[in-house]
């Protein structure tokens, strides 16, 4: 989502709230080289054989004349896992095809453990269409129950807006964070309807677009510190259930139970510098990243920290978070334009691997500032990570036998 300094944040500080508790009653109840081989076999550690080989399969990057920052701030699969959205520093919203960046031959070699060439792709003929967007991207979220068709998105500009990707037009605005930079945005699945997001105003606002006017109403306010730190970070637990975790600049997460937002349900302390990302793992597991470095993993039944992994470089920028909960994995970016990914079991990743940044106008030093895993029940998954450089990458990881 960019690059920002965090390193003087606030301590934490008493919160406010603001919820409508009529509301809550009523719908609450019930050309680029690689810099490692193509495919790196996993390390050991100690006794513990890892489980998984990764392969680059597929790059896409746009022409190295290009002058204009690209910077890829957010990936996300649709529901159905077939297509992936991109947005960013370009102000586009790319939608692509999983066929197209992942070729079913190439599939098929991997799966079968052989080695495959490489794909390099440029944005242009990869994407199925773009959609170009007023200001610049730091989020995007799929509704789900929509389909497919409608995409959230969160901007620089402080507003949140809904675009129909059948009709290619924006069809939900919303703008109530003061202009304040809108970091995330997120969707409710127990309740399609109600979205969240967060924001550098220092709050996460909930909003039910069946209520009130053409932004839907405020059905609930939170801010969790009173000095107001930005709010990096929302996501609904996947779950089934009624918590939504944030991450904060104050160095906390937060999870609320969204019936009852008076006070958080659980703070999570632990971490030394702004939590960027919190996510869900299963319906009794969180982790949440950090610019101290860290991920961290949490029991949420008790707050109780399990493991803090380590291993990739972050200290001031956004580098992405995704769980592919089927196989227990974690990914992440990092500041050496590196993708890491982790077991949840251990507090060491199981691979790390990287790319050459691509040489362009005003870029010094590119990052991996995005990452997202295709969520699949099967014995290969697939991660995507994007570059401060607007370089996507489309890892293949399978299973050892």
């Amino acid at each position: 989502m960019g690059a920002i300094d965090w390193s003087k944040s606030p301590k934490p500080s008493n919160a406010t709230i603001s919820f409508s508790f009529e509301w809550a009653m009523k719908n609450l109840s019930s050309g680029i080289h690689p810099t490692l081989p193509t495919k790196q076999t996993l390390k050991h550690q100690g006794d513990r054989l890892e489980e998984w080989d990764f392969s680059l399969s597929t790059v896409v990057s746009s022409s190295a004349n290009a002058a204009v920052s690209d910077a890829l701030g957010s990936i996300e699969f649709d529901p159905s896992n077939t297509v992936v959205a991109t947005g960013g520093i370009a102000r586009k919203i790319r939608i692509y095809s999983l066929n197209s960046l992942l070729p079913e031959d190439n599939i098929q070699l991997l799966t079968r453990g052989e080695q495959n060439d490489t794909a390099f792709l440029d944005h242009v003929n990869a994407c199925s269409f773009y959609i170009c967007t007023p200001a610049k991207l730091s989020s995007l979220r799929w509704r789900p129950g929509s389909g497919g068709r409608l995409l959230g998105s969160g901007d620089y500009d402080g507003v949140v807006m809904e675009y129909d990707l059948e009709r290619k037009l924006p069809v939900f605005e919303r703008d109530e964070h003061g202009g304040r930079r809108v970091w995330s945005v997120d969707y409710s699945h127990w309740d399609p309807f109600v979205g969240a997001s967060g924001s550098d105003d220092g709050t996460m606002q909930m909003w039910d677009p069946r209520c009130g006017g053409e932004g839907g109403e405020c059905v609930a306010k939170v801010q969790p510190a009173a000095a107001r730190s930005s709010v990096c970070c929302v996501e609904f637990s996947p779950f089934g259930d009624s918590l939504i975790a944030l991450g904060c600049a104050d160095r906390m997460a937060y999870a609320y139970d969204v019936r009852k937002m008076v006070e958080p349900l659980h703070v999570l302390e632990g971490h030394t510098k702004t939590v960027t990302y919190v996510r869900f793992v299963d319906a009794q597991t969180m982790v949440s990243a950090g610019t101290d470095g860290c991920l961290k993993l949490w029991n949420m039944s008790d707050c109780g920290l399990i493991r803090t992994c380590k291993g990739h470089v972050n200290s001031r920028s956004f580098v992405g978070l995704s769980v592919w909960r089927h196989g227990g994995l974690l990914g992440c970016g990092s500041e050496n334009n590196q993708v890491f990914v982790y077991d949840k079991r251990w507090d060491e990743p199981i691979c790390a691997r990287g790319l050459e940044p691509m040489a362009r106008p005003g870029l010094d030093h590119a990052f991996v500032s995005s990452v997202c895993w295709r969520q699949v029940q099967e014995d290969h998954c697939t991660l995507l990570a994007g570059g401060s450089d607007g370089v996507l990458q489309v890892f293949v990881g399978t299973k050892i036998s």
